[in-house]
């Protein structure tokens, strides 16, 4: 009955808890024998067991019975990091609330205000719970006056719970079937339903998770997805379960359920899109679809570079489970042939370069992460470029915009100084500051998106002790005073070293990337110059001195003028090397220059 449906979310900051959580939550209702039960039974990669943290969503099918009725609870663990924060927003609007999670020993982080704010804008019902409340350095009370404070949710009637004991885990299920309200929907309209994951399986193709607002889906029925206008027929419905899907005819009005349409490929049914049923199609989608778009841009190529076909091979396969992945082949004159690849943000930038590694066997470089710059150009045209290869001359550009982005940081305030001083080098533009309690500081900057692409966030957890949380959010382009730095090494471009910088700061980097240049860069038996430039102007300048060559060995005794004569041979011969000589750069070179602030 639709009365008895229960469809909810946990949001909560990275190792909060969520994980943990939500396993408990799966033993209470039954869902997994003790036998078969294991840690963070719902992070499925290895890669995301590893880390601790959840890269995709989950969900699981659960039944609960309380005072004798029968309900069925719909479970859905959403990622805490930002870069997934579009598979949150699809989640959270297939809900009808979410289980607010707090470490007790933290307190609220910049993630879990995020994460709020998206609920908040999907009217759902939050309840707050409070976890790790066995830890020795638990303080409900806090926490609970920092939700207040920060997130204005009332916390008089919060949860405290232990995901790792089991304490309370009662009391919050009965809590979800209390507070959470069944879902709305009518049951005898058209069929309407949001796709809120998709995923490839081997044996049964794109698979599509839904949530049903209207009408039902079964088996053998034709239906439209209305983002692709194209029809396909139900081969088989299950509902979601972290070990064995339960299969079954129909998935109705509220309900969530895996659809099988046996496609080849998952962009055929992508995330925050519609289906709805062929022949009595719903007049309107469920609003708010819109493509996941990359951020953050990087070329990755194959150290061995006889293996860039199975690398194409590699980023196809791994774009049929994650459609948010963009990428087209580039060849760089220093790197051979590799792909440039569109990423949601750095942490997905490091996990699909860690997976490409592990589940295919290559061997990666990545080039320096950039982002999407609008290039205005003196004609009226405005480009896109990713790559700093693609910017035009400079007698061509009238103004380039980069994006910025507002970011939230939540640190003691013990750090505060060391914060404001790498934001005000980073160019970030002070807008909010507010102090949660005696010691802890809320911060909100407008920061160019360029500035925190590199090492930022280990800088931020560097300079903060590793207590500082971090979160942030796209806010539009503006104008910026920037220019492409290009290294030159022996005179010649290396293009896959080019960036775009900050005019202000071109000098200062440019003397940076000399001089690690000038370590790497293996002696020859002539001088080599590394030089930094800007257009045709150089402005950094280092000399890789060349190797001796005792080319007067061999003269045992004699006149000098001998000596002289093959000194003078041997300076001609370095002259005319030096004029056709050319340098191999090793690839520890892009690997050192790419960890230069």
């Amino acid at each position: 009955m639709q009365k008895n449906i229960r469809n909810f979310s946990i949001i909560a900051h990275i190792d909060h808890g969520k994980s943990t959580l939500a396993d408990r939550l799966i033993q209470e209702c039954g869902a997994v024998s003790q036998r078969e039960m294991h840690s963070q039974i719902m992070d499925t990669m290895d890669i995301e067991k590893e880390r601790g943290i959840t890269i995709k969503a989950q969900s699981v099918h659960l039944n609960y019975v309380k005072e004798g009725i029968n309900y069925t609870l719909n479970l859905i663990d959403t990622p805490g990091h930002v870069d997934f924060s579009y598979e949150v927003s699809r989640s959270l609007a297939s809900s009808e609330g979410a289980l607010l999670v707090v470490d007790a020993s933290q307190g609220v982080e910049a993630q879990t205000i995020a994460n709020v704010y998206i609920a908040y804008e999907n009217n759902l019902e939050l309840i707050p719970v409070i976890n790790k409340i066995d830890l020795p350095a638990a303080d409900s009370e806090r926490v609970k006056n920092e939700i207040e404070h920060v997130i204005g949710l009332d916390c008089s009637e919060a949860i405290e719970v232990s995901a790792k004991t089991g304490f309370g885990i009662q009391e919050l299920l009965s809590a979800i079937i209390d507070k959470i309200p069944p879902p709305k929907g009518d049951k005898n309209a058209p069929a309407k339903a949001l796709i809120y994951d998709s995923w490839f399986d081997n044996y049964l193709g794109a698979l599509a998770l839904v949530r049903v607002y209207d009408g039902f889906i079964k088996k053998g029925q034709e239906i439209l997805v209305m983002g692709t206008n194209k029809k396909h027929e139900v081969l088989s419905l299950m509902y979601p379960h972290p070990l064995n899907p339960v299969k079954t005819q129909m998935i109705k009005t509220g309900e969530i359920g895996i659809v099988v349409l046996g496609l080849k490929n998952v962009s055929d049914v992508k995330v925050g899109d519609t289906v709805t049923d062929a022949k009595n199609p719903t007049k309107e989608a469920v609003h708010g679809f819109k493509e996941a778009k990359p951020f953050v841009f990087a070329g990755l190529y194959p150290i061995e570079t006889d293996r860039f076909e199975d690398m194409r091979d590699a980023l196809e396969k791994l774009k049929l489970n994650d459609a948010s992945i963009s990428y087209e082949p580039e060849t760089s004159i220093a790197l051979g042939f590799g792909f440039r690849v569109g990423f949601l943000g750095l942490l997905h930038m490091e996990v699909v370069k860690e997976r490409l590694e592990r589940e295919f066997d290559l061997d990666l470089i990545a080039t320096a992460p950039t982002v999407t710059y609008k290039v205005k150009k003196t004609d009226g045209a405005v480009i896109s470029i990713q790559n700093p290869s693609e910017l035009p001359p400079v007698n061509e550009i009238s103004v380039i915009e980069e994006p910025y982005v507002k970011a939230t940081v939540i640190t003691p305030s013990e750090f505060l100084g060391n914060i404001i001083t790498l934001i005000n080098n980073k160019r970030g533009i002070q807008t909010k500051m507010d102090y949660l309690n005696e010691t802890r500081v809320l911060l909100e900057y407008d920061i160019p998106m360029n500035e925190i692409v590199m090492d930022f966030y280990d800088k931020l957890k560097s300079a903060t002790k590793g207590y500082a949380s971090f979160d942030y959010e796209p806010s539009g382009y503006r104008a910026g005073n920037l220019v492409k730095l290009d290294i030159r090494v022996a005179g010649e471009v290396v293009d896959a070293l080019s960036i775009i910088v900050s005019n202000d700061k071109a000098q200062s980097k440019g003397r940076e990337f000399v001089n690690a240049m000038k370590e790497i860069v293996p002696r020859q038996l002539f001088e080599v110059a590394i030089q930094a430039s800007i257009g045709n102007k150089i402005i950094a300048r280092e000399t890789v001195k060349s190797m001796g060559k005792n080319v007067t060995a061999k003269c045992y005794g004699g006149d000098i003028t001998r000596k002289r004569k093959l000194l003078e041979k041997q300076k001609e011969g370095k002259k005319r090397m030096k004029a056709i000589g050319r340098v191999q750069l090793p690839q520890e070179a892009f690997l050192a220059v790419l960890k230069i602030d």
